[in-house]
Parts: structure tokens; sequence; C-alpha cells
């Protein structure tokens, strides 16, 4: 199967308290292929300026990314965001944002694009979501992320767009505001009943450092985070958790709640790479050797004692 993947592409300032990095690469749908490449061919969709530096086009050269899906438009300005993290490194404070072409018209999937069985919308604004999906002929699976702008500012427009999708990943903060309930369980039962009737009904909520609780249709789990002492970087994290899990499941020829929670494993995995560098320097570091030797440690943490 095949998957598609739209969403921002940009550049960053990032402060942690492990240095500051400027002009680097950034942008959802750049973590989020980056993660899935390790386990399927990705059909990236977005946008950039004219000013977009030509010593990055190599983030588009992969022999799993597809990346005639590309628009350099003239005239306009890449997607630029700042941000700074304190010491917990839990949540970036948003410095500086220039949304540039995000806020222009959207990008046109291309026909060869349109047959894409898997897609993931990454957290732009839900009508122009449901715009990109409607360029998408039948899809088998549908999954997208929001923010906390959205739920806040355009909540009616975010109901709607959620009963035409099968799945959704978001933190814990974004799924209380949603559903303004505190305890996570109930919020997470609650955003089931609001996506697309019949489907798998696909939720993971993200908790960062203390791992995720996700549910397929009514299998519900939790799942601990890869324990590493290195976070130097938590930006995209939660972009490159959505690429290994969705990549994992286009690998897959069927689904299932067995399958859905080894994804679920996956994306922990790619986020746990993504963090130990700035932008995407460790995810690119990442191999099978790596990737597979990290499954196999995670995967003894969590059956020990169990089975």
């Amino acid at each position: 199967m095949s998957l598609l993947v739209t969403g921002s592409i940009g550049i960053d300032k990032v402060v942690t308290p492990f240095g500051a990095k400027e002009n680097i690469l950034g942008g959802s749908a750049l973590y989020f292929s980056w993660a899935a490449v390790h386990f399927c061919k990705v059909y990236l969709v977005g946008v950039v300026g004219e000013d977009f530096p030509s010593e990055f086009d190599f983030v588009f050269v992969h022999p799993n990314i597809d990346a005639r899906g590309l628009e350099r438009r003239k005239g306009s300005k890449t997607f630029r965001w700042a941000g700074r993290y304190d010491q917990t490194m839990n949540e970036a404070t948003t410095t500086a944002v220039d949304l540039n072409v995000l806020i222009e018209k959207s990008p046109v999937i291309p026909a060869e694009y349109a047959q894409s069985r898997v897609v993931f919308l990454a957290a732009t604004h839900p009508d122009l979501q449901m715009q990109l999906l409607s360029q998408v002929h039948k899809p088998k699976l549908v999954i997208s992320d929001t923010r906390d702008l959205w739920i806040k500012n355009h909540r009616a427009e975010l109901m709607k767009s959620l009963k035409k999708i099968d799945g959704l990943v978001l933190n814990d903060f974004e799924a209380r505001l949603l559903t303004e309930k505190v305890n996570l369980v109930s919020a997470l039962q609650q955003i089931r009943k609001l996506l697309k009737p019949g489907g798998p009904r696909l939720v993971v909520i993200k908790k960062g450092e203390h791992g995720c609780l996700a549910a397929y249709d009514d299998s519900l789990f939790a799942m601990p985070a890869y324990p590493t002492e290195k976070v130097v970087d938590p930006t995209g994290a939660g972009d490159s958790f959505a690429g290994g899990l969705l990549g994992y499941m286009t690998a897959q020829k069927r689904w299932s709640p067995v399958i859905f929670k080894q994804a679920v494993a996956a994306g922990t995995i790619m986020a746990s790479f993504t963090i130990e560098d700035f932008s995407l320097e460790a995810l690119r570091r990442a191999n099978r050797r790596t990737i597979g030797s990290r499954m196999r440690e995670f995967r003894k943490m969590v059956a020990h004692g169990l089975v």
C-alpha cells in the first residue's frame, strides 16, 4: 500500500537547555516522512517558498520519498518557526512564527498520488485538511493531527472534519481541551465517538515522556515511552511518532488491534531517535539495524514479567 503525507515544510530556530540552532530544517511533513521511510514508500505533498535554501534539497532525496508533490512557490516565503524549551523539555514556547505559504492556497495532490490508501493529514486548518482529502480517491485509512489553535478557534470545522477520518493523534492537553474531560480514558472514549462511523476509530493520546494511551476501536491499551537519557530537542517527536505508526501500518497486509499495538511501538521508537539531536539529524542517522535493535529492547522491556 502507499502512504501519503501532507503538512508543513519549514525552517526552524530552536533553543533548548542543550544549545541553540538557527535556520534548521523542520516541519511536520519532513519529520513524518523521515520516520516512515524505514517502513514504506512515502508520497510527500507540501509547499515551500522561493527562499527555501538549495542546500536543504537533500531532505527530498531518499529511495522511499516521492517528492513530486512538492511545490516551490515563486514570490512566496517558506514557513518559519522559532521555539524555546525549558529544563523539563515537555512543551515548546513559540517565540516567533511566520506562516507564509501556509496561509496561501493549499497544495495540489498529484494525480499519481490520488490512489493512496493511507493518508496522514498534519495539523493544519481542518477545512484545509478536508480540501486535501477530497483529492484522494477512497483511501482505506485516514489519520489526522490537530492543535489547540483549531480546537479553540475552529471547533465547528474540526468536529465536522472528524466525521470523515478514521483516527486522530493528539497530545494530552489537546485531548482534554477537545473533550473537556480531565480523565484521559474518558477523553479517549469520547474522541472515538467523534470519528467516522464504521471504521477502526484509531486514537492516540500522546503523553510525552510518559508514553501514550491508545485505542483500536474498543481495544484500549497504554504504551510507555522508550527510556532515553539523551534528550536534546523534542521538536518533531510527535510527527515522527505518527510517521513510524503509519509507516508500519502501511507495510502490513492486514490491520488488527495487535498490528496497531506494534505500530504504536514503532512510532514510539522513531520518536526516541528524533529527540536525540536537533532537527532531523538523529532521525536521518537511524537505520534498519539501530531501529531493529531498539525495537527488540523495547519489546523486552514492555513484555518482561508479563509473558
